[in-house]
This record gives structure tokens, C-alpha cells and sequence, in this order.
């Protein structure tokens, strides 16, 4: 027996018996790596790295595709202005007195005789010379789909109160 070794005592005082609680738990198995000698080796890969690179790649297209569509809506919200601007416009044009028939792509001239009266003229302020009593609104294009176009304007159009007749 003299080849077999024997177990040295062991020196209680020289165990640091706080770090050994950080190495130990009440349940193995929530610990990611392994916490006894049969365990299997855990090997940390680059998982997380890739998967934020993933992320951050997909970030920025995502941000660049949102910013792309947010900049088609507000063209197609200009779009929609515009469009509600001429509906507005020519409903002011078809509510005032027209004693002749307007022709497509000629520019005609709205004018004001009181605040719920207006008449289109062929003829440009210029045209009517100095005793000229009514307000000038608007020269004014009528476009192809009978709506009507602004060409020049002393005053704000948006804010005239349309009357129905």
C-alpha cells in the first residue's frame, strides 16, 4: 500500500470560501456553461456580432425605404392640395357670372363687384383703363378637364368665400 498515494489533509483555512458561493448554484442547469467535469465545453461564437451587424444592416434599409415613401406622400400630398386648390378655384369661377363660353387654354380675368358677386371678363385690367370701379381677383387658364389655373393673382384666392348660386 505504500504506492498508493495518500490524501493530503486539507487546509480549511486556505479555502476562500465566498468566491467558492459564486461558483456554485442551487440549479445547474440554468448555468451557460458547464458546471461539472462530464459537462460539455461552451464556446462563446460571434453570434451576437453577427446578428447585430444583421440588425444595424437592417435598420438603415428599412429607415432608407420608410424615408423614400415618406417623400412620395408628401409629394402626393402636394398633389392632392394642388388638386383641391383648383377644385376650390373653379368652383369660385362657376359661381360668378359667365355671359360667354370660356375656351380651353385661353386666359380670361375674375373680377369682384361686391363680396358675393363676381363676373369673368375677356378683358385685363389694363384693358379697361383708369375708371375701371370693380376689384381684380385673378387672371386666370381654363385647363383641358374644365378646371382652372391661376396665372396671376393680387390676392390670396384660398380665402374668398365661395357663394352657391
Amino acid at each position: 500500500m505504500s504506492d498508493e498515494k495518500k490524501p493530503s489533509p486539507v487546509d480549511v483555512s486556505k479555502i476562500n470560501l465566498e468566491l467558492m458561493k459564486l461558483k456554485v448554484t442551487d440549479v445547474p442547469s440554468l448555468l451557460e456553461y458547464a458546471h461539472n467535469v462530464g459537462g460539455f465545453s461552451i464556446v462563446p461564437t460571434n453570434e451576437g456580432q453577427i446578428k447585430s451587424h444583421a440588425r444595424e444592416a437592417m435598420k438603415e434599409q428599412t429607415e432608407e425605404q420608410l424615408q423614400l415613401i415618406f417623400e412620395q406622400m408628401k409629394t402626393l400630398a402636394k398633389q392632392v392640395q394642388d388638386i383641391q386648390k383648383r377644385v376650390y378655384i373653379s368652383d369660385l369661377i362657376y359661381n360668378a357670372e359667365i355671359k360667354f363660353t370660356p375656351v380651353v387654354g385661353k386666359n380670361y380675368f375674375l373680377y369682384e363687384t361686391s363680396p358675393d358677386k363676381r363676373y369673368l371678363s375677356l378683358i385685363s385690367p389694363t384693358e379697361w383703363g383708369k375708371n375701371m370701379e370693380d376689384k381684380f381677383i385673378a387672371e386666370l387658364r381654363l385647363n383641358a378637364d374644365h378646371t382652372w389655373k391661376v396665372i396671376n393673382s393680387d390676392v390670396d384666392i384660398m380665402n374668398i368665400r365661395s357663394e352657391e348660386k
